[in-house]
């Protein structure tokens, strides 16, 4: 017998050395700051100040400086935000390791254990401490603290790392060494805060290429222009480094990690816990959800409803060897159901000599007792019998639930049927799902009939084929309602098949060999009883059971997306409306009619709404959301025609009546704020933007940046003043284009439909 320790050792221990965890590092704000002084970004900006300070224009000069400590600030305020939000999911995330005490198993938090507990680990658990194997060999995935994926074998005695996965095996083990004591120095987190970028944020990076270079195209003919008329070089570098900063989103990947935690936050408190960002944003496109029959469609509670006896024993010694076969220390549902079973007639589980747990692999579970006995897969078992058993198998009635074999020495020797009832709410949510436009398709490894049974007791319309059969033979998904007799590595490559037809797929699932699906699905989900495996590949993971929550999943993508199409379709917008404004008033005009001090607060504004925008309301359609490049650059592109015609005609009016070319600036500066504002409003909803009424936050920003727009043109802090009359002129006007621009949009719309 092992020794363990009792709950008193384990509390004195605890209490001297402390949790198996380690102390996360507090955010430094000021070296948060300083760090985004000292980036490319930061560079351009810097230079241009020195420039203005050489040339002795200090008023411009504290300008950018403001640009620079606005820049630096809001990206050290984002990254705290989601740094945050982060390590409170991390917590909420700690794994639980099985481990005994005073001769009692118990699942415990893991950053309770504490030197020589003894716990047990088995296939996809993931070490919580330094620990020494005692009982059998296992193989782990050390890649976490080595980087390298060869699986790595551990004999008894052998010592094995904390944040290591066991991929095949299983042992008791003593921990060694917790917390900062161990090798990996910490508790295993299972959020990935170092993940790819999703599909949407690849396309964005793109969008800010095509940004630089239209920037870049338009400052060589500025320069051109320039260097003909024998222009002050000099005098056009702050101009020309302000012009990249200002229509470039630098800041571009902080907001748009901190718009994802927003959203993250608030799936927390639906009980619903985001292991990686991009999931959220993919949720949106999502067109074709693979759901695991049990535990999400169904309760995930079985209970043993028939009971075949195909051999010479007594119902009682048979049940009796079932029970023995079952795991004590990590009970699976099914081990439970027979457990549970066998009490009914009194009947207890006989000493386990040597135990193997179930292996999807092999497909059954063994433990010899006095005799050998196997619980597993009926077709599997069915396979491996040494003699046939007197009673076929498709004489079972097998659409009741799901069939459990029992063979002793080789030989089939009973079945045992396990109901698992559909859940009281799947029917309406999977309705809900479809409604979406998502394609809902079961996943099972029941066999065909018990298959079709559950799908139609859950509305999934269509017919249940057997994995062989979509595997051979290809046919509408729309006439697919599940896929039958699915061992846990054919979901694989059922993702992969989908995602090589064209789907966004989703996935839910629990067990260790669901994880490689569920890493590779767009939209990865763990259940709420999901291995700590699963967990780590899955990009949500569920705290409550049932579909409901995948809804709210959905709801949640289709926010960011609609945030993020405002600020994509305003950013193109606003962009183009700058960089031909500036450089056919340059043309023209032979200075350029923006003052530098006027582009940092066009900048600086413009990005205070950007903050913001994570939390404006949205409107969720009912279908899976796609981004249409060529339909998003119609748009804009409309959009930003209409403005810069307008803003050129003003140029026009403005230097025709004498204006100087201060009050020019500012004229234009008052322009390009108010249709930045306007065309956030009109971007955010598909209606007229009188009726859609943005978050207090949005509102409340874009309120303040046009009172400061007014206050600094009557005022002539920071640039020349204008009149009262003339800044309602530029006002009004941009008011008449904008509702101009959405009533010819909107018809614009109804003739391309």
């Amino acid at each position: 017998m092992i020794e363990d320790l009792t709950e008193q050792q384990a509390a004195a221990k605890l209490a001297a050395d402390g949790f198996n965890d380690v102390p996360e590092p507090t955010f430094n704000f000021f070296k948060a700051v300083v760090s985004r002084l000292w980036e490319p970004s930061a560079w351009i900006l810097e230079g241009a100040l020195v420039i203005e300070v050489v040339l002795g224009k200090e008023i411009q000069a504290g300008f950018i400086a403001l640009m620079l400590v606005f820049a630096a600030v809001n990206g050290a305020i984002q990254s705290r935000r989601a740094a945050l939000v982060l390590q409170e999911l991390a917590h909420q995330l700690t794994p639980t390791s099985s481990v005994r005490r005073a001769g009692h198993w118990q699942l415990i938090d893991a950053k309770a254990l504490v030197v020589g507990d003894l716990i047990s680990l088995q296939v996809g658990s993931v070490i919580p401490a330094d620990i020494r194997v005692l009982t059998n060999p296992i193989h782990t995935d050390e890649s976490s603290i080595t980087g390298e994926s060869v699986a790595v074998s551990h004999t008894p005695g052998e010592t094995a790392f904390a944040g290591t996965m066991v991929v095949a095996g299983e042992t008791l083990a003593r921990v060694l060494a917790t917390g900062s004591h161990s090798r990996a120095g910490k508790t295993v987190s299972l959020i990935n805060q170092n993940n790819a970028p999703g599909h949407l944020q690849r396309l964005l990076g793109k969008i800010i290429g095509y940004l630089a270079l239209l920037d870049s195209a338009l400052a060589l003919i500025i320069v051109g222009i320039a260097l003909i008329r024998h222009a002050d070089m000099i005098q056009m570098l702050p101009f020309l480094a302000m012009l990249f900063i200002a229509t470039i989103p630098i800041a571009m990947p902080s907001s748009f990690a901190v718009a994802n935690s927003v959203e993250a936050r608030e799936l927390s408190q639906q009980r619903i816990l985001v292991s990686e960002l991009t999931g959220i944003q993919e949720a949106a496109n999502l067109n074709l959800l693979l759901v695991d029959k049990t535990g999400t469609i169904t309760t995930n509670q079985p209970q043993v409803v028939q009971f075949k006896n195909l051999s010479a024993r007594s119902d009682q010694q048979l049940l009796r060897l079932a029970a023995s076969a079952t795991d004590s220390r990590h009970p699976s549902v099914v081990d439970q159901a027979i457990v549970n079973f066998a009490h009914r007639y009194q009947l207890k589980r006989l000493p386990q000599q040597e135990f193997k747990p179930f292996d999807a692999s092999v497909g059954y579970a063994e433990a010899p007792t006095v005799v050998r006995v196997r619980i597993g897969a009926l077709s599997r078992l069915y396979e491996l019998t040494a003699q046939q058993p007197a009673l076929a198998i498709d004489q079972l009635d097998l659409t009741r639930g799901r069939s459990v074999a029992v063979m002793i020495n080789n030989v089939l020797q009973g079945v045992l049927i396990l109901q698992d009832q559909p859940r009281p709410d799947s029917a309406a949510a999977l309705k809900r799902i479809q409604h979406r436009g998502v394609k809902t398709i079961m996943l099972t490894g029941d066999n065909l009939k018990t298959a079709q049974a559950v799908a139609d007791a859950v509305g999934l319309k269509g017919q249940v084929v057997s994995y062989q059969t979509f595997k051979t033979h290809s046919r509408p998904l729309a006439q697919v309602a599940g896929i039958a007799e699915v061992v846990p590595e054919n979901k694989l490559a059922i993702v992969k098949a989908m995602q090589r037809a064209g789907y966004v797929v989703g996935m839910t699932g629990d067990g260790v060999n669901d994880a490689p699906a569920l890493k590779q699905s767009e939209v990865g989900i763990a259940v709420d009883n999901a291995t700590d495996l699963a967990r780590r590949s899955a990009k949500f993971v569920l705290l409550t059971g049932g579909l409901a929550n995948i809804l709210t999943i959905l709801d949640s993508g289709h926010r960011v997306y609609q945030r993020m199409l405002t600020w994509t379709i305003t950013k193109l917008t606003r962009t183009v409306e700058l960089t031909v404004l500036l450089t056919i008033g340059y043309l023209w005009l032979d200075y350029v009619p923006l003052s530098l001090n006027a582009m940092v607060l066009v900048a600086i504004l413009n990005d205070l709404v950007t903050l913001v925008l994570g939390t404006d309301r949205t409107i969720i359609r009912h279908r899976p959301e796609q981004w249409d490049m060529p339909r998003l650059s119609k748009i804009a592109g409309f959009l930003a025609t209409g403005w810069t015609a307008v803003g050129v005609g003003l140029i026009v009016w403005l230097h025709g009546l004498g204006l100087s070319a201060g009050q020019l600036s500012t004229s234009l500066y008052v322009y390009l704020i108010f249709s930045a504002m306007l065309t956030i409003l009109m971007t955010r909803t598909s209606g007229p933007f009188w009726r859609g009424r943005p978050s207090r936050a949005v509102g409340l920003t874009i309120g303040l940046n046009c009172l400061l727009t007014i206050g600094l043109a009557s005022s002539g802090w920071g640039v020349p003043a204008i009149s009262g009359w003339l800044t309602l002129i530029v006002i009004v006007l941009v008011l008449m284009t904008g509702i101009g621009l959405t009533v010819a949009g909107d018809l614009w719309r109804r003739l391309t439909k």
